[in-house]
């Protein structure tokens, strides 16, 4: 569950463009280079669901092929 919120909140925290203090504030979790990792991979393939925590990851992973090499690192270092 946890992996799950950190994996959410780091591509929610990308995407919405918040420095890494307010973000952090707010909850989101996840380092700035992981944050940038995912943001064009979110921006491509979960337009419609940004905005949604869970829903961009769920995309994210059924894009999984697709990711770069980036965010697809990110994935893998939190066991996904």
């Amino acid at each position: 569950m946890a992996r799950k919120f950190l994996l959410a909140t780091i591509a929610l925290a990308a995407l919405s463009g918040l420095p890494t203090a307010p973000a952090l504030a707010q909850g989101h979790m996840g380092t700035p280079q992981e944050q940038q990792a995912c943001t064009r991979d979110a921006q491509r393939f979960c337009r419609k669901d940004l905005g949604n925590d869970s829903a961009v990851q769920s995309c994210l992973q059924a894009n999984r092929a697709k990711l770069s090499k980036s965010c697809s690192k990110v994935f893998q270092s939190h066991g996904m």
